[in-house]
């Protein structure tokens, strides 16, 4: 009985909103675009999150990563002719690091030069990655063809080479590619994989493959390049002298990750008489990615939720104008034995009607503009099935709360002064 009553009062509603189909569609258009405004704001919002933490997550949120780096005193006399620069992390580092802490899965070294490519007529300056197969394990990257490194390559101190995409794109072009012997520096090498790289910046942290890298086993570094590395600029010859560019420790627990970080930054401290190293942990990057996100997401609702309030106030207007209109009809009623309770009801489906009706066109126009942005723009979007049960839930609320004083206001009108009004 409760049902039917309910769909008539809803049918006598959407009845008296097409009276006025102008009028109706006029305020509809304020909810429809402060729901629209809500769904595609947060889709901006949630897709460039999104792609921010998962660029992070590449890195390893289980990782620590630390780097060597000039420092202070380093830059400050690097412009002296034949000057030797020494800094950053040594052998001994990577050991003191892996025994010492029971929290460490691993440590990763990692050797880098930078060193002339050849293969054929094609050149290229090429990075050179010593490493061990557990890089790969850590950062796990897709495999184009061939293999990456494995532990065999160390042992036999294998002249092999893994390339990335771009690497093997500008170097082998149209030639085979697995098998081809490549010359790096005065040092001969057998490319035996392709790795797809991706480069660039993970947040604030550099991540560690870039687009010109060719890794080889770090043993194979060790004995070809030194630990040395000489430059020559306008007539100064600048050496340094780097024994490990980089360490990435995997930590077992990611509970552990950042106190880890804290013993591996102390114990460094101990070592080094120069801050010469720099300790970047990923997780904590994240986590602040995580808030940075809840804040924008907050930013932008706010400023959506706006228009909706503008969307609103139009419908109380509407609906007190309506309630001047109908007074004769609200006396009728009244009359003939309505109560205020019926009065209200009608008034507030009538108010609810409208407001979800212009949310379910706003959501419709809040999945189609983050579309257009993703196809025009080329910003990752994504909306999120919260998005749009909130949209949905806030116009229902704009049409019950602005809707609320002129259905009171309808319910407390007189009966005898309805009557007489013309």
């Amino acid at each position: 009985m409760r049902r039917l009553k309910l769909a008539r009062n809803i049918g006598l509603g959407i009845e008296n909103l097409l009276l006025h189909k102008l009028r109706t569609f006029l305020t509809m258009l304020g909810v429809v675009f402060g729901v629209g405004s809500v769904v595609a704001m947060l889709s901006v919002g949630e897709g460039a999150s999104k792609e921010a933490m998962a660029q992070i997550r590449k890195v390893g949120s289980n990782n620590i990563i630390v780097n060597s780096i000039k420092s202070v005193e380093e830059v400050s006399q690097s412009t002296v002719r034949s000057f030797m620069s020494i800094y950053g992390l040594t052998y001994e580092d990577q050991l003191r690091v892996a025994e010492t802490f029971d929290d460490i899965k691993q440590v990763v070294p990692v050797k880098l030069v930078r060193k002339d490519a050849r293969l054929g007529t094609r050149n290229l300056e090429l990075r050179i990655v010593g490493t061990t197969p557990a890089w790969f394990e850590l950062l796990q990257r897709d495999i184009v063809a061939g293999r990456v490194l494995i532990a065999d390559d160390a042992r036999n101190r294998a002249g092999i080479v893994v390339l990335t995409e771009f690497g093997a794109r500008k170097l082998l072009a149209t030639e085979n590619t697995i098998g081809q012997t490549l010359r790096i520096g005065g040092s001969y090498y057998e490319i035996v994989g392709i790795v797809k790289s991706e480069g660039g910046m993970a947040g604030s942290i550099q991540m560690p493959d870039e687009q010109i890298d060719a890794y080889i086993p770090i043993e194979v570094a060790k004995e070809r390049y030194g630990d040395i590395t000489t430059r020559v600029t306008a007539g100064s010859h600048l050496r340094e002298m780097v024994e490990l560019h980089q360490m990435i420790v995997e930590v077992d627990n990611i509970e552990h990750v950042e106190s880890t970080a804290k013993g591996i930054e102390a114990m460094l401290k101990r070592f080094h008489k120069k801050e010469d190293y720099r300790v970047a942990v990923p997780l904590a990057l994240l986590r602040q990615a995580e808030a940075t996100k809840r804040r924008f997401n907050i930013v932008l609702g706010s400023i959506a939720c706006i228009s909706l309030l503008v969307g609103g106030i139009g419908i109380m207007n509407i609906m007190l104008a309506s309630v001047t209109e109908r007074t004769r009809e609200i006396g009728v009623r009244r009359a003939i034995g309505a109560k205020r309770r019926q009065i209200i009801s009608q008034f507030l489906i009538e108010t609810v009607v409208l407001s979800t009706a212009g949310g379910l066109i706003g959501i419709g126009l809040g999945l189609f503009i983050p579309w257009l942005i993703t196809i025009f723009a080329g910003m990752p979007t994504v909306v999120t099935a919260k998005s749009v049960v909130l949209s949905v839930g806030i116009s229902v609320a704009v049409g019950i709360i602005f809707g609320l004083y002129p259905a009171v206001r309808a319910a407390n009108v007189d009966p005898i002064i309805a009557l007489r009004h013309e």
